[in-house]
């Protein structure tokens, strides 16, 4: 069993979550069975929301390369970030590691292009971060995929701050319902769940979407890298 090192704290509840799937996805009989993880649960990685949108604050790549660092040096055999955002930064930790870096965006990308087939649409359920810096764009597009934004960023952006706020809101969830039911009536019925904030309300997108949550793909990534022989 290979250990992975998890770059935490972006939100602190959607780390929890990831290891609550990751200990879920696992038929263990005793402790033993389960993944070994080595978790880095900073919640002071400067906002990617300030940093990306807002063009304020203080940039995030510094503080995840020294949490890479340090998860390598303790003894992670691959890294992984329960953030689709923090993505952006991707490829300055792989430059700070000599380790693999398990990419949640590239994953959820071959994810989608299994469901939707080729030249199908893609929603994107995330922060309008991701729509700015094109984090998903390219992957999708690679894979003959077409990308669709949602119209109303802010109202998504609302929503994320209220569950790092308040938790898993009846407000956050009606955001989402709503943002993916616009989506459908764009012909994406394909749709990432691309904001690990999200994933904490996963179950209110709109009837009739197929959602992909790309933190069970990054489950799925971990728990086939733990598994798989050196």
């Amino acid at each position: 069993m290979r250990t992975v090192g998890i770059l935490g704290g972006m939100g602190p509840e959607a780390t929890v979550l990831l290891m609550q799937k990751i200990i879920a996805d696992v038929p263990a009989r005793d402790d033993a069975d389960h993944i070994p993880l080595i978790v880095d649960q900073n919640s002071q990685v400067p906002s990617r929301i300030a940093r990306l949108i807002e063009g304020t604050g203080a940039d995030p790549a510094p503080v995840l390369v020294a949490m890479a660092k340090r998860l390598e040096g303790a003894g992670a055999m691959a890294l992984a970030m329960p953030c689709n955002t923090a993505h952006h930064y991707a490829g300055d930790i792989r430059a700070a590691v000599n380790i693999p870096f398990l990419d949640m965006v590239a994953a959820s990308a071959r994810a989608a292009l299994a469901v939707a087939g080729l030249g199908g649409k893609v929603g994107l359920l995330a922060s309008p971060a991701v729509a700015k810096v094109g984090l998903f764009d390219g992957a999708l597009a690679a894979l003959g995929l077409e990308v669709v934004h949602p119209a109303d960023g802010a109202a998504l952006l609302d929503a994320i701050r209220e569950i790092k706020a308040h938790g898993p809101t009846d407000a956050a969830r009606a955001a989402l319902q709503a943002a993916s039911g616009a989506l459908l009536a764009k012909g994406a019925e394909v749709q990432l769940i691309a904001c690990t904030e999200f994933s904490l309300i996963a179950d209110a997108v709109a009837p009739g979407a197929r959602a992909i949550d790309t933190l069970d793909v990054l489950v799925n990534e971990i728990v086939g890298f733990a598994r798989a022989s050196a």
